[in-house]
């Protein structure tokens, strides 16, 4: 099971980290292409919510990488879950539709089961 959980982990940050270098990196005119929502928030929020994906995606990772405060794993998942769920309650009320939020709820399951296990049995 623990390789389990770091393969999803590896995952996780490799979708996070690349969601989040896009928004910090892209700017607001080039997203809103690929990425419609981001007509309606400030290209400051782009680019917070693009840094809370990153870092998250780093303490999925680094923290039990070198053994060092190992719990953050865990509370960086619950913090892209949160995350994932705020994105779905956007897609929705947009009327993007569900499909629209349907990778947002995707990733944030799976940022939970990781959370879960890493909390419970599955802990470092």
């Amino acid at each position: 099971m623990n390789l389990t959980l770091w393969i999803i982990a590896g995952l996780l940050a490799f979708a996070f980290a690349g969601a989040g270098l896009m928004k910090l990196t892209t700017s607001k005119a080039d997203l809103l292409p690929k990425m419609p929502w981001v007509a309606d928030v400030s290209e400051a929020q782009v680019r917070g919510i693009g840094a809370i994906e990153l870092l998250g995606a780093i303490g999925l990772i680094l923290p039990p990488m070198v053994d060092i405060a190992p719990v953050l794993a865990p509370i960086a998942a619950v913090g892209l879950a949160l995350t994932m769920a705020g994105a779905a309650i956007v897609h929705i009320r947009r009327g993007d539709g569900v499909a629209a939020a349907v990778p947002a709820i995707v990733l944030g399951a799976l940022s939970v089961f990781v959370a879960t296990m890493r909390f419970g049995a599955e802990s470092f």
